[in-house]
């Protein structure tokens, strides 16, 4: 079984998770702890690639909704960013695209938060 690893960094008032491998229902509480520290720090623009991301069942999808209003009643977002279509097809059959800035590359993200 493959791990999963959540690496960090900022781009301005940007903070950006690396999310790689399998995202499931073991591997969920770490993203959690993620973007808990960010809401404990006061970072609410948040970007979350995917790139290295392999799998994600729906304990992974749970986190971002755990999340979202609370970032959104800060006044921040988070934006998602570099899915391979297979992890973007699981997003999409649950409405996620209505809910949340999914884009091809983290630069069209970053350019979002700017305009923001």
């Amino acid at each position: 079984m493959e791990g999963f690893e959540v690496s960090k960094s900022e781009n301005g008032d940007v903070s950006i998770l690396y999310i790689k491998g399998y995202l499931d229902a073991h591997t969920a509480p770490d993203l959690e702890s993620e973007f808990q520290k960010l809401a404990d720090a006061k970072k609410y623009n948040i970007l979350v690639n995917f790139q290295d991301l392999s799998y994600i069942s729906s304990a992974g999808l749970g986190v971002f909704m755990g999340f979202i209003e609370d970032i959104r009643k800060n006044g921040g977002d988070i934006k998602l960013t570099d899915m391979k279509p297979k992890i973007f097809r699981v997003f999409d059959l649950l409405g996620f695209p209505t809910l949340y800035d999914i884009l091809d590359e983290e630069a069209k993200a970053l350019e979002k938060f700017g305009e923001s």
